[in-house]
């Protein structure tokens, strides 16, 4: 078994759904009491904020990652999984510095996409992960389009993720307007939709909504426990 190497802390509410996941999967695959062998470093979530939000410093946000990830690589990780959507945007500029290879969340995401056979997918996260180009390039290399969400769409997205989300706050108001927007995106075209935060689908599921859905931690997760035990 290969040694799965994961940063969290962005949110831990998120990292705590990754490692239940992981082992449940591994459990699932290996039989018995298995559990995943990992090694998780666990970033303060509030200094990431302080610098990506109120100090714009994409470049101390990128240090940090960079830091946990060698962190990681010394702790005896055969890969890196981050369970957080929009910190991947600094693996181009990470991965060069480090010998393990990331196992990046957008790329399996686009693979679960395309062989579902769904070409057209709306995207949903916080504004770094709407807005930057990492997720609409991967997926376009699949043949997917990705549809993003307007203004005011993406404002009640990504402020209800760092409201209350990150938070472990879960309401059923927030939940419903979710489902509004994914179907407000439906009606321009999207065949389906990204839970592109892994906070999203701790609050909304498949049967919420009228569209297929991927959950990111899902998928991720998944693919995690099949490169670390191989069929």
């Amino acid at each position: 078994m290969k040694k799965i190497g994961m940063i969290g802390g962005l949110s831990w509410v998120s990292t705590a759904a990754y490692y239940r996941l992981l082992n449940e999967l591994m459990q699932q695959k290996l039989g018995g009491v298995s559990s995943a062998h990992l090694i998780l470093e666990s970033v303060n979530r509030q200094d990431y904020v302080e610098a990506v939000i109120e100090r714009k410093d994409e470049e101390a946000a990128c240090a940090m990652i960079l830091s946990t990830a060698k962190a990681v690589e010394r702790g005896g990780a055969d890969f890196i999984v981050i369970s957080c959507n929009d910190v991947h945007r600094f693996v181009p500029d990470v991965q060069p510095e480090i010998a393990i290879p990331f196992l990046h969340i957008a790329q399996a995401t686009a693979e679960a996409i395309k062989t579902a056979g769904i070409t057209s997918v709306a995207l949903l996260g916080v504004r770094k992960t709407m807005e930057e180009p990492f997720y609409p390039e991967i997926l376009k290399t699949h043949g997917i389009t990705t549809i993003i969400p307007d203004e005011a769409q993406k404002t009640y997205i990504h402020d209800s993720i760092y409201d209350e989300l990150v938070k472990d706050i879960f309401l059923d108001t927030t939940r419903a307007r979710y489902v509004e927007i994914i179907g407000e995106l439906k009606a321009h075209g999207a065949e389906g939709a990204i839970l592109g935060c892994t906070e999203i689908p701790l609050l909304l599921g498949a049967d919420d909504v009228d569209v297929p859905v991927f959950s990111t931690t899902d998928i991720h997760c998944k693919a995690a426990v099949e490169r670390a035990v191989p069929r």
